[in-house]
């Protein structure tokens, strides 16, 4: 199994920095996640640990190898692209042989390599048919073996699932993570969707702007991410403006327009005007108001959605609204009903910027 260490890894197109002093570490055999919105350099990084693009400085470790001016056929990785570039006149056989032909394998050493490739990805039986014959999950399942094929010491995936309908994305998430657990190989996969990181990462990075913003296991950045980007980014939330009252080691004291929350998140903030941030799935609709983290307002909205509703409560004392996720309703609250919410004080995350 291969790690990689990113240091200092800068890209410049003309004066304008796409991807800015980024340092990385990526645990062997780990599926790593880049996440961002479009244009905030995780493509571009990604091309750069391919050897598709030449950083302007930095330098990129596979193990103990400085790869960052290795041309991209000898760092040992295997590719799999958003639109899947499969050879639209070659059999999924072909398709996945290519690759050792070009390396010049025997030809029995490339039908047990195929032939296990694609058994791996439960395409065996498909190896005569021709991509225009596959589904799109069926043709991502060829991309895959195409890519692990050759047995690469690291697989990039760019957006792999972005062209698959829902339930075929839910579907490929598991054989991604399948795949990866069984062969053991350090994965490098980008995408700009939030659902796929926290269902599937071991790690993972938020980029903005070229910069990495944030980094660290799924959980840990959900609920307790640095700032108001990352949490915002990474699933709906609610932010509060809040002023500090009072803290100490084990717990802080917010004064918000709506009442007073108490905060056990911590390390707290080292500033006095802040915001809270409060998921919507944190919060409860309650009969009996709490000891602490109550808040009071009247129904603006309800959606029911099968398994969840969702709520839209204006708060009393502000104009501020906030969303309340209700796991299997059972009745929606008349519009204008009042209503009181309580969130635990773990789930209240305070953030400085």
């Amino acid at each position: 199994m291969t790690a990689i260490r990113i240091e200092g890894l800068v890209k410049k197109f003309g004066d304008t920095a796409a991807v800015s002093d980024v340092n990385l570490e990526i645990p062997p055999g780990s599926l790593f996640f880049l996440l961002g919105p479009s244009g905030c350099g995780k493509t571009t990084l990604l091309r750069m640990i391919a050897g598709f693009t030449e950083p302007t400085d930095g330098r990129i470790f596979f193990g103990d190898r400085n790869v960052a001016r290795v041309p991209a056929n000898e760092r040992n990785t295997g590719m799999v692209f958003q639109n899947y570039a499969l050879w639209p006149h070659m059999t999924v056989f072909d398709n996945v042989a290519f690759g050792l032909e070009v390396r010049k394998l025997g030809r029995d050493a490339i039908r047990e390599k195929v032939r296990g490739a694609l058994e791996l990805v439960r395409m065996g039986e498909y190896a005569a048919r021709k991509p225009a014959e596959l589904s799109g999950g069926q043709q991502q399942r060829v991309a895959l073996a195409r890519a692990v094929v050759f047995e690469p010491s690291v697989l990039l995936l760019d957006e792999p699932l972005s062209n698959l309908d829902a339930k075929l994305r839910l579907e490929m998430r598991l054989e991604i993570r399948r795949i990866v657990d069984t062969l053991k190989i350090t994965t490098v996969y980008v995408t700009h969707d939030q659902d796929e990181a926290l269902s599937l990462a071991d790690g993972m990075a938020v980029l903005k702007g070229g910069h990495v913003i944030q980094t660290g296991a799924p959980r840990e950045m959900y609920r307790r991410p640095k700032n108001r980007f990352v949490a915002d980014f990474l699933g709906d939330t609610n932010f509060l403006p809040a002023m500090l009252v009072r803290s100490d080691a084990a717990e802080a004291l917010y004064k918000t327009a709506a009442g007073n929350l108490v905060s056990t998140a911590a390390p707290f903030p080292n500033v006095t005007e802040l915001a809270l941030s409060l998921r919507p799935e944190a919060v409860r609709m309650v009969r009996e108001p709490g000891a602490r983290n109550t808040l009071v307002g009247a129904v603006r909205s309800s959606i029911y959605l099968g398994g969840v509703a969702q709520h839209e409560v204006a708060l009393d004392g502000t104009e501020a609204t906030i969303r309340v996720a209700e796991l299997n309703p059972k009745t929606l609250p008349s519009i204008g009903a009042r209503v009181l919410l309580e969130i635990d004080a773990d789930d209240v995350v305070p953030l400085a910027e």
